[in-house]
């Protein structure tokens, strides 16, 4: 008979947690007050569980011995990954109505091609760039439109997944039910009880892992510029600074006209950015000439 060791998860030290929160900021922007302190034993009991460690200071220990590797375990367990399809829906409500008819006329004046270009930059599970390539797909691509989607997340864990593009069918509940019979398929037989993204909307996603503090990081687009950046709900994990200057990397990559999209508890008080407000959380880059955000 063999005895199973029940692993007792250690306490969590001052000298301990302070390490983690500076290493943490350092890498990933995201800032760890004390009242996270609970949350971050949790996250990490399970990899020290694995690892047979028996404090956080080896396991602090683990993570500057273990090379980029184990740092990116670190970070997804850290990572906080709630999303749903077509959150927030009246700006998925703007993207179709107002933003598509605006690139259509804009297109029919000549100002603009037929390929549109957006980033989802905190993807996690990927039912928000799936929910946009919807709405696209159904406005442009039927048009004939090209529709380019990059989709990041600093998580490797969730990019997994959201490349897959399989959901549990009860998380396509907010799907709109003309885009649910059009680009999800129902699983059947062992895959009952899931959905999938149809190979029409999959073929407008890659995916790549992006740490929005780090712009020199592989997966961080270069040059490219987007039409529309969605980078919601990621925001608010950050200090001002932080913020600030990954707002700031953002718009650099706007093209003239662009839409940024924030989480509705986000905004962009002190960044001083040449953006105008369109909706609550929802802003536009615009000629300096024509005013600023607040």
């Amino acid at each position: 008979m063999t005895l199973v060791t029940e692993f007792a998860v250690p306490g969590l030290t001052d000298a301990e947690f302070v390490p983690f929160q500076r290493l943490i900021h350092q890498r990933a922007g995201i800032v760890l007050s004390d009242a996270k302190r609970a949350l971050l034993v949790g996250r990490l009991a399970r990899r020290m569980r694995e690892l047979g460690l028996t404090s956080f200071s080896a396991y602090y220990a683990a993570v500057q011995a273990g090379g980029q590797a184990e740092m990116t375990r670190l970070l997804d367990a850290i990572c906080t990954n709630e999303t749903h399809f077509f959150r927030e829906g009246a700006q998925f409500d703007l993207l179709r109505d107002r933003v598509c008819s605006e690139w259509l006329g804009d297109e029919e004046a000549g100002r603009r091609s037929r390929t549109i270009k957006v980033w989802s930059a905190a993807c996690s599970t990927g039912e928000e760039p799936h929910s946009i390539a919807m709405v696209l797909e159904d406005r442009l691509g039927r048009l004939g439109w090209g529709i380019d989607i990059l989709a990041t997340d600093l998580s490797t864990k969730v990019l997994s997944q959201a490349s897959a593009g399989v959901w549990r069918a009860d998380r396509a509940a907010p799907i709109p039910e003309h885009y649910l019979k059009s680009y999800m398929l129902k699983g059947v037989g062992p895959e009952a009880g899931k959905v999938k993204a149809g190979a029409q909307i999959r073929s407008r996603i890659r995916f790549a892992q992006v740490n929005l503090r780090e712009a020199d990081t592989a997966g961080w687009p270069g040059r490219e510029r987007f039409d529309a950046i969605f980078v919601r709900n990621v925001l608010i994990y950050f200090d001002a600074p932080t913020r600030h200057d990954v707002l700031r990397r953002l718009v650099n990559h706007l093209s003239p006209g662009g839409y940024l999209f924030l989480g509705h508890a986000e905004g962009m008080a002190g960044a001083h950015l040449p953006l105008k407000s369109v909706m609550p959380a929802v802003y536009r880059l615009v000629p300096a000439t024509e005013g600023r955000a607040a």
